[in-house]
């Protein structure tokens, strides 16, 4: 096999994140592709979580959706999952907590219970000893996972790392004597270690990379693995962070960093965004550079926590009163979110706005290997900052051509100014206490705008990936992406011609550039996970095209690959006149008696993400 999948499940505290983010990196460092995205919940103790954790020879674009080997921590997972679990798979489950039968499973499923207490007399090694169990049965080589259990406790003493491997070892031995080699097995590794990481920390690398000092927020999944990122590396770097009272206070922060020169950004989520958005008119008006990261989640409100979405597109479009320059950059891999931080950087302190990083938990918080990004040459363009005021008086707000205005950081000899969020005139005095001035409020809303003229200059355009002449056209933006490349090829092995067009600037809308490449496309077919099919509706507006077909996920879970490849099927099938509207729900494989009130386990702690 070319690939593999694997489901570690359990409740919050079972070490799922552990085990699964351990035998990820494992697998990186042996030469595979990885793939591992984690389903959790808002509690800290109890409640459901499973991380899938998918290997491959090749890229691997996706979590997937076949369950090869399922590592049931308890009885909730294996009454959910054990019936999805494919033929030649196996469940590796603690036998000291429940039994299963052969009826509850597939035919060809092994099912492998291990009596943990017996092996190792400690029920919280469960998830080391059950990995064993799956690197003997899957048949990869253990040393790497060996080498991660020696990195993973080194702190925690000698002691804590011997108690780990003799679980992990004896979990592998156990295997070996009573269950057969799984007849699901992936092809060896290219022996190359690639880079595992995640979005936020691919982030928050750009936006060192990128020469950013200063960072502040209020904790707020997704975005707050961010600032746990940032934080690890904050000495070494130089880079200040701080944790703020509120999300008004992590923008209003940011700003007044970027307004004395240093490169600033904040992070949060829909929720926190909406508390900053009169701080991003106040960044517009006074013309300060700053970046901000709107990792989103499923709302309203404080919605779903620790879920995925891509509801706050008109949020983010329509972010404070009036109008002002700002961009929205919508990274769709691992290497863009990297690339598109260094470039806003770019961008704010060039054009004197705020610009907008839109990423969200599926991006942000999943595991992925990649090629690698280059951090030899990174381009740094820090836009028209004045050391030497002119003779004749400086005016920080000076209309001109591109209606970028000369910039003097505080402090500048001879550059005295007003900085109101307030309309001003060309000094940064304001207008419009005693009497407005309407003249030249005009000649100063016409200058900020003159800017987004340029600033679309600046952008990259956007492609199409895949066969020019398709059939089908897979449209959305963002974290989308990948699984629309796997659903191209997927169909394009089966004989169809389809291509994706995936959109990476939000804003401003490059509105020539895509209505021509829409206008050539024979049938497309939005992919988005929202309800209502925002980027369809950004399309519509700004060229007056209609994506003919749609697909939307609003369940909190990602797309799954056969979701995306199996309505693009029908419609190239069907080719239907009328627009469809599908939209599709994962299957978490509930109990008809679930109750999602469950009480934890006694004395367990119990506490909410904001």
């Amino acid at each position: 096999m070319s690939e593999l999948t694997v489901w570690v499940g359990g409740a919050a505290g079972d070490g799922i994140a552990s085990a699964g983010e351990a035998f990820a990196q494992a697998c990186s460092r042996s030469g595979y592709h990885v793939f591992a995205y984690n389903s959790y919940q808002s509690v800290i103790r109890g409640g459901h979580v499973c991380m899938h954790i998918r290997i491959g020879t090749q890229k691997v674009y996706t979590q997937g959706d076949e369950l090869d080997y399922l590592i049931a921590l308890n009885l909730d997972t294996f009454q959910r999952y054990g019936t999805r679990v494919v033929s030649g798979g196996a469940v590796f489950y603690n036998s000291d907590k429940f039994q299963a039968k052969p009826e509850q499973v597939g035919r060809g499923v092994q099912l492998i219970g291990v009596p943990v207490m017996e092996l190792v007399g400690n029920q919280l090694m469960q998830n080391t000893a059950l990995m064993g169990a799956l690197m003997q049965v899957v048949g990869l080589d253990p040393s790497a996972i060996r080498e991660l259990i020696q990195e993973r406790f080194a702190k925690k003493g000698e002691a804590v790392i011997t108690a780990n491997l003799d679980a992990f070892d004896k979990g592998m031995a156990y295997a070996k004597g009573r269950f057969q080699s799984g007849s699901l097995r992936v092809g060896k590794g290219d022996g190359k270690r690639r880079p595992l990481a995640g979005g936020n920390p691919m982030v928050g690398f750009g936006a060192l990379a990128a020469g950013c000092r200063f960072y502040s927020a209020y904790p707020m999944t997704p975005a707050s693995s961010l600032l746990h990122w940032l934080v690890k590396y904050a000495a070494k770097t130089g880079l200040l962070v701080k944790q703020c009272e509120d999300e008004i206070a992590a923008l209003n922060m940011a700003i007044g960093a970027g307004h004395v020169g240093v490169r600033a950004m904040t992070g949060t989520s829909g929720g926190g965004f909406a508390l900053m958005t009169e701080a991003v008119g106040e960044a517009g008006m006074t013309e300060t550079p700053v970046v901000i990261v709107e990792a989103q989640r499923g709302g309203p409100s404080t919605g779903l926590p620790t879920k995925t979405e891509q509801g706050d597109l008109f949020q983010m479009l329509g972010a404070s009163e009036g109008e002002f320059p700002k961009a929205i950059l919508a990274p769709r891999t691992l290497q863009e979110c990297y690339t598109m931080t260094i470039e806003a950087f770019n961008l704010a302190e060039k054009y004197q706005c705020p610009v907008l990083i839109a990423t969200d938990l599926y991006l942000a918080e999943r595991l992925e290997t990649f090629e690698g990004v280059d951090i030899t040459d990174i381009p740094i363009e820090r836009g028209e900052l004045v050391t030497q005021p002119p003779a004749n008086g400086y005016r920080r707000f000076l209309d001109t051509k591109s209606g970028v205005s000369p910039r003097a950081l505080p402090g500048t000899r001879d550059a005295v100014f007003t900085a109101a969020t307030d309309e001003h005139d060309e000094d940064g005095v304001v207008i419009s206490d005693v009497f407005t001035n309407p003249a030249m409020r005009a000649k100063m809303m016409e200058k900020r705008m003159r800017k987004i003229g340029y600033l679309l200059k600046d952008l990259s355009p956007p492609q199409i990936d895949g066969p020019k002449d398709a059939d089908l056209t897979l449209v959305g933006w963002g974290s989308t992406y990948q699984v629309m490349l796997e659903a191209m090829e997927v169909l394009n092995e089966e004989g169809f011609t389809v291509n994706v067009f995936c959109l990476r600037v939000i804003w401003p809308f490059q509105v020539e550039p895509v209505r021509r490449i829409l206008e050539r496309c024979k049938m497309t077919m939005s992919v988005e996970n929202n309800y209502s099919g925002h980027i369809v509706k950004l399309i519509r507006m700004e060229t007056g095209i209609s994506i003919h077909h749609h697909l939307r996920k609003f369940d909190g879970e990602p797309f799954e690959p056969r979701q995306v490849v199996d309505q693009a099927r029908a419609i190239l099938k069907a080719k239907p006149k009328q627009s469809v509207v599908a939209t599709v729900v994962s299957d978490e494989g509930l109990p008809p008696d679930f109750s999602p009130i469950e009480s934890p386990a006694s004395g367990a702690e119990v506490a909410r993400q904001h």
